[in-house]
């Protein structure tokens, strides 16, 4: 039965520095060392009765920086596979759902400090060696923001179930607050261990079954987040994992009656597909899908003028490469004016020129590789588009080196044209597309960032100059779900920056707030009359005096 206590306050979770000599620093080597000196894994599907590979294709999975090296083989659920999953979920359903918000909070904030504790050097050398991470792009994703979203979305799901209905003299009015009426299916990508840890998680601490496809390319980081959760306390056939390729486990997800819902990030592409077959489906599910996307961005820096020289220079290094700009909120296009371009562009293409690009085993380096050779291609020839194109010009990187990983050095292009391909393409790559423009164009420039781009998540203003900020926040309200004032447009913060965007870039349900947490209830109105009418009659039905 559902109690009133409270839950605890959350907090966000320090990030460690891993600084030479530093205890963390050993630790994380450590486990770094273990992953790789073993022999390869068998990864496998969870798929309500116990672990075991899927039924199909075996599929080895490497590392990007040292794709010679296998960390583990999967295998690809069939679609028996993907209909035993849905069959368990529909088992444990009305039993999770009874066990009551209090008691699933408790499985969540468990995992949290687990992941705090013992298992914080588990999940960053998974996703160092799986994805391709730095140890401080690891630490900030499957340590801090994965506890992050555990702890905030139990606070979260407090406030949604706190909101209750007024009451009357004699009526008592409340909310109940159901999880949907079949499972979620959650498909998660290769690029943030924390994301794809809370796609499933999120609904089901409301109450929902979930059946969660990750990306293959993220499979190391999601077994072991998985067997977090697991030693957490979840329950088997709550949360169902299953490897495999999106086509072959959405054919069965998605014309299965009970989908009651999407948790989705990952391409526009193929979020638009999941919701065409939705909609071409509609007519048999037992009810209306809830389709929750976060899609990716062409993502923005626009500086004035008055733009510090140092902080643009930092705030183009970092938003646009730290993880090789495999982030959706990426800085891939910069709008620069032509006086401030001339102060920092040397300094630019030299800072640029001399990050670090290595084996992430090697702690010194600032990004590593891309995250396949399907990247990495696209990577080659978006390079090789601009080195051709008369109006643009690269003026940092360019080179790239598939020997040993799928190393791209990060690349900076200019364009004469604001309208090019390297201003409205999302490469998913360390390229940054920089446009100069004549000082006296400020005003123009707003119109020119908000038109160009079909995408509209995040965006950055840098400026000194207070008038051009307003104009800026006004000037492109629209273009950004997540605006930045004089910093990086990466980076969101659990509990501070609630992350999503509109547009191309997806549903805007926020990620990590009361918003996207609330989208997994069903709720139902309860009216309860304390002292029930037990005369049929109202006053008007009264005879008139004056008819005596």
């Amino acid at each position: 039965m559902q109690t009133s206590s409270s839950f605890p306050h959350p907090v966000n979770e320090p990030v460690r520095g891993y600084a030479p000599g530093s205890p963390e620093r050993t630790g994380l080597l450590a486990q770094l060392e273990a992953y790789t000196s073993a022999d390869p894994i068998e990864l496998t599907g969870h798929f309500g009765r116990g672990r075991r590979p899927g039924g199909g294709e075996r599929v080895a999975v490497t590392m990007p920086s040292d794709h010679h090296h296998v960390l583990g083989n999967v295998g690809l659920s069939t679609a028996d596979d993907v209909r035993e999953a849905l069959a368990a979920g529909e088992r444990v359903a009305r039993d999770w759902d009874d066990l009551g918000l209090e008691a699933r909070a408790a499985i969540f904030l468990r995992a949290a400090e687990l992941a705090a504790g013992p298992w914080r050097d588990r999940l960053n050398a998974a996703t160092m060696v799986g994805q391709g991470k730095t140890v401080q792009q690891a630490e900030i994703d499957a340590a801090c923001e994965l506890i992050d979203f555990l702890r905030f979305n139990v606070d979260y799901a407090r406030q949604v179930t706190g909101v209750q209905p007024a009451s009357s003299s004699g009526v008592w009015n409340r909310m109940d607050y159901r999880p949907l009426e079949g499972f979620v299916y959650a498909i998660s990508p290769f690029n943030f261990t924390a994301i794809a840890a809370n796609l499933p998680a999120a609904p089901a601490l409301m109450g929902n079954v979930v059946v969660w496809k990750p990306s293959l390319t993220q499979q190391f980081s999601a077994q072991v987040t998985m067997d977090l959760f697991e030693a957490a306390g979840l329950p088997e056939g709550v949360i169902c994992l299953v490897p495999g390729r999106g086509p072959e486990v959405s054919a069965v997800a998605l014309s299965d009656p009970r989908l009651a819902g999407i948790h989705f990030t990952g391409s526009t592409a193929t979020f638009q597909h999941l919701w065409g077959e939705v909609g071409r489906n509609i007519a048999g599910y037992h009810a209306y899908p809830r389709l929750v996307g976060e899609t990716g961005g062409k993502d923005f820096v626009l500086a004035h003028p008055s733009a510090d020289p140092r902080m643009t220079v930092t705030a183009l290094v970092r938003g646009a490469f730290e993880y090789s700009g495999q982030k959706c909120s990426a800085a891939s296009r910069a709008y620069l004016p032509d006086s401030l371009w001339r102060s920092i562009r040397d300094e630019l293409v030299e800072t640029t020129e001399a990050l670090s690009v290595g084996d992430v085993r090697d702690l010194s380096h600032f990004t590593s590789a891309v995250i396949d050779q399907r990247s990495f291609a696209k990577q080659s020839d978006a390079i090789a588009r601009a080195r051709s194109t008369a109006s643009t010009q690269i003026v940092a990187g360019g080179t790239l080196d598939d020997t040993q990983g799928w190393f791209v050095r990060p690349t900076i292009v200019t364009g004469d044209d604001p309208y090019d391909e390297v201003f409205r393409t999302e490469y998913f790559g360390p390229i940054l597309g920089v446009h100069v423009y004549p000082d006296g164009e400020w005003e123009k420039m707003l119109e020119v960032v908000d038109g160009t781009a079909s995408y509209a998540l995040t965006g950055a203003v840098l400026a000194t100059d207070r008038r051009a900020i307003e104009q800026a926040q006004r000037g492109l309200r629209r273009a950004a779900g997540n605006f930045y004032v004089n910093d990086k447009p990466t980076g969101a913060v659990v509990g501070q920056q609630p992350f999503g965007g509109a547009r191309a870039s997806g549903t805007n349900d926020k990620a990590g707030s009361l918003w996207n947490i609330a989208r997994w209830a069903s709720p139902r109105a309860i009216k309860e009359t304390l002292v029930p009418v037990i005369d049929h009659r109202y006053p008007h039905m009264g005879a008139d005096p004056k008819d005596r």
